[in-house]
């Protein structure tokens, strides 16, 4: 625990203009990012008496080891600026809103030839038309479904309408009216495009103009004595109104806003979205955060705007954000939505009428919410607390190790040796720290060959090795933030991120027993870390190995210590499989061409292309490949080297009839 006075600025060092700052532990790690329309008021008020603070900001700031600072110019700016490094660094004593689920959206993918309607999950991609997000995929089938009676707009994937398109007949919904099916030129690329388009208008809102339109047409069709076409038309208007049904009007006015809804208590907060396009509910979600940091209501709404609108631009940006308390000052947030939106954009606390009442809703949603959250995940939180502090008891921890990473070697009977390290952190996967290795083979400068038998405990040794030689370098290469480094205002260009490695754990767990735990101390020894334990959990009895002890520690089957190290060992061990199987795959898909050094996949097209296949490559002279465009004489002849050390493969045979098959298109 860091004493805040040891890594206080000097007096009047700080400036007296808006900024961001950030706070980092003793690693160089920001645990935290903050804005302020004056730093020198904002950062005086962390290093007052301890007993004075925040019981979170206490702990904030006895963890943290250094404090920087980035001087801009508007507030508006410090919000971009804050937004950007909370993003980036993800600070662990930041309130960080994560959706409870991916929500689904209806996209139309506006950059392709032939726009596609279909359900979207993940971040959002450039070019296509989002609408939602919706509480669940059936619901936008059930709308698409009504809706492609009048808009029939491509739904197939890319390999079906590509094979559509080679044998001239289009898919069932091109048979039954509900694609125009552009595969096979029923309509042009500019017709189809415009469907889709009208398809968007509709589901943006602008549905009354639409029908009139449509009813107008039924009627004239019917004067004509054009029956059909007018019955047609009557159950296109009648399956747009259903599909306009299943979203209640809400606000008369035909208003797009979004209202925002936090339900809170003192330990988590709950956030409530209600997205409503033409009076209508078209899409809802929900965030539920730990409040990590001393935060009302007033923030939170702040925080939840951040993360709603810091990726949106254009049309995704509404009109109007209603919420129920406006950030202090609310001024620099409204002008970042209208920079964001490129219009006017109106935030405000409805005080009356429809408005408030569907903020009501909202609430009730958000209230709920947290409610179910709790019943859900407060065995989570009590059970991840519980199960840190009974690993660091059985292990002789000062401390609950925060961090833990765990090491896992897979092989095939010796080959493709590989090893994977994960992460966890607050017993929580962090897979963006995920890493893989490919085991070398070498201790020192001795090759080290892995035969047929296993060799997972030299192996250990290595990985472990490689991975704390890197944090070592690391930690040379930044003099770990000293505050000489940090003393005083940065930029906000400069990329002082530490690297992936520069994080050392409170625990490493090794999968496998005394001898695999006996070779990650080793390693650690050799490289003089003596502030990280060790230990390994055995398969066999599930039994937890330390260094340097005869018999193992035995945890009760029914412990959560046990259930944590079960669950990272685990992870370690998918995550190398699926490293491991995806080696041998590739190495089994490998070519002759594979093996020619400095020959990429632009260069082998072209070879295959010019020769057609490796069989008449194999059979040419240097002259002949270097015609090849791309290929010059030194590449030739490594080319003809390395396809005559390759030994060319086994004829095909036709199991039918016996036949030698000609690899003409090998």
């Amino acid at each position: 625990m860091a004493d805040p006075s040891s890594y206080r600025p000097k007096p009047g060092q700080i400036p007296d203009s808006p900024g961001v700052y950030r706070f980092r532990d003793e690693h160089g790690r920001v645990i935290y990012v903050g804005k302020a329309k004056s730093l020198r008021q904002r950062l005086s008020s962390y290093f007052q008496d301890l007993a004075g603070l925040h019981p979170r900001t206490r702990t904030m700031v006895t963890t943290a080891a250094s404090v920087e600072w980035t001087v801009v110019s508007t507030e508006v700016e410090a919000l971009q600026l804050e937004y950007s490094w909370i993003k980036e660094y993800d600070p662990r004593f930041n309130v960080k809103y994560r959706d409870d689920k991916s929500y689904p959206s209806l996209a139309v993918t506006l950059n392709e030839e032939f726009p596609r309607v279909q359900v979207m999950r993940g971040p959002k991609k450039k070019g296509v038309r989002y609408f939602g997000p919706y509480a669940h995929a059936w619901a936008i089938r059930e709308t698409v479904d009504l809706m492609l009676r009048v808009f029939p707009v491509r739904t197939c994937s890319a390999g079906v309408f590509k094979r559509s398109a080679q044998i001239g007949r289009p898919c069932l919904l091109g048979y039954i009216g509900k694609c125009s099916a552009p595969c096979v030129g029923r309509v042009t690329p500019e017709e189809h495009r415009e469907l889709a388009e009208e398809f968007c208008d509709f589901m943006a809102g602008r549905t009354g103009a639409y029908i009139r339109r449509l009813e107008q047409r039924m009627h004239d069709a019917a004067e004509e004595m054009e029956y059909e076409r007018a019955a047609r038309l009557r159950d296109d208007i009648e399956a747009l109104r259903r599909a306009m049904e299943k979203n209640a009007v809400v606000l008369a006015d035909a208003t797009d806003a979004d209202l925002i809804a936090v339900a809170e208590d003192e330990l988590e907060a709950a956030v409530q979205i209600f997205h409503v396009r033409g009076g209508r509910v078209r899409g809802q979600r929900g965030w539920v955060t730990d409040k990590v940091e001393a935060v009302d209501t007033a923030g939170l709404v702040e925080h939840a705007l951040q993360q709603l609108y810091g990726e949106e631009s254009g049309d995704a940006v509404p009109k109007e954000v209603l919420v129920p308390a406006l950030p202090q000052p609310a001024e620099p947030v409204a002008q970042w939505l209208t920079e964001r939106r490129g219009a006017r954009v109106d935030l405000r606390i409805p005080q009356r009428g429809d408005k408030k009442d569907l903020m009501a809703t909202v609430q009730r949603n958000a209230q709920q919410a947290l409610v179910l959250h709790k019943t859900r995940r407060a065995s989570d939180l009590t059970t991840r607390s519980r199960a840190l502090e009974e690993i660091a008891g059985a292990l002789g921890l000062d401390s609950a190790p925060l961090r833990i990473e765990c090491f896992d070697i897979s092989h095939l009977q010796g080959q493709d040796v590989v090893a994977s390290m994960v992460v966890f952190e607050d017993g929580l996967a962090r897979k963006s720290e995920y890493r893989r290795f490919q085991i070398k083979g070498r201790v020192g400068d001795t090759q080290v060959w892995h035969g047929t038998g296993q060799d997972d405990v030299r192996s250990m040794h290595e990985v472990v090795s490689r991975r704390f030689r890197r944090y070592l370098q690391e930690k040379q290469k930044t003099g770990e933030w000293t505050e000489e480094a940090l003393d005083g205002e940065v930029s906000a260009e400069g990329d002082d991120r530490p690297k992936r490695f520069a994080y050392p754990p409170q625990l490493v767990v090794v999968d496998g027993g005394k001898p695999q735990v006996a070779a990650a101390q080793r390693a650690l020894d050799e490289l003089g870390v003596t502030d990280v334990a060790v230990c390994g959990l055995a398969k066999r009895l599930e039994e937890v190995w330390l260094p340097e002890e005869d018999d193992p520690v035995v945890l009760p089957r029914t412990s959560e210590g046990l259930y944590l190290l079960q669950r990272v060992r685990d992870e370690a061990h998918r995550f190398a499989i699926a490293y491991q199987r995806g080696k041998r795959t590739k190495t089994m898909k490998a070519g002759p061409l594979d093996t020619v050094p400095g020959l990429g996949s632009t260069r082998k097209q072209a070879l295959l292309k010019h020769f057609g296949s490796v069989k008449r490559l194999r059979a040419a002279t240097v002259e002949q490949i270097c015609e090849t465009p791309g290929i010059g004489r030194k590449t030739a002849e490594t080319i003809v080297a390395a396809l005559a050390r390759a030994a060319p493969p086994a004829p095909a045979v036709n199991m039918a009839t016996g036949e030698i098959m000609d690899d003409a298109e090998e």
